[in-house]
């Protein structure tokens, strides 16, 4: 093998080690902003865990994520536009509650997660 071919394999390993360490340092909320297309507008931090709100033209998603991940236990987040009615997802779960979209086009909307004994409530926002 010509020293060439030898330094593009060792610099392609580099590559394939890096980024394999990178995706498992990231931490759990890349794996939620997955499940909500668009831009983070806000983070909602509670005691127990977060609630991460993005927004895509007149959409809004959101997604709640235990600060303990991997144990079941009662989730729930509802995103509702103002004049609309919630859209909620609640049960047992280890990693996430949601994702839960509704379309507010300009409105308001209302935020709320829960993980446990601890939740967040944001009042109107993104008017």
């Amino acid at each position: 093998m010509a020293t060439g071919a030898i330094r593009r394999l060792a610099l392609g390993m580099a590559v394939l080690t890096t980024s394999g360490l990178l995706t498992l340092a990231a931490p759990q909320d890349a794996q939620a902003a997955a499940d909500c297309p668009g831009r983070k507008v806000r983070t909602l931090e509670f005691a127990t865990g977060s609630v991460l709100v993005h927004k895509r033209g007149g959409y809004v998603c959101a997604v709640t994520v235990p600060r303990k991940p991997g144990v079941k236990q009662r989730m729930s987040v509802s995103v509702r536009a103002r004049g609309g009615r919630p859209v909620t997802d609640e049960g047992r779960y280890a990693y996430r509650a949601g994702p839960v979209t509704v379309h507010a086009g300009q409105r308001c909307v209302w935020v709320e997660g829960r993980v446990g004994g601890g939740s967040v409530a944001s009042g109107w926002i993104l008017c």
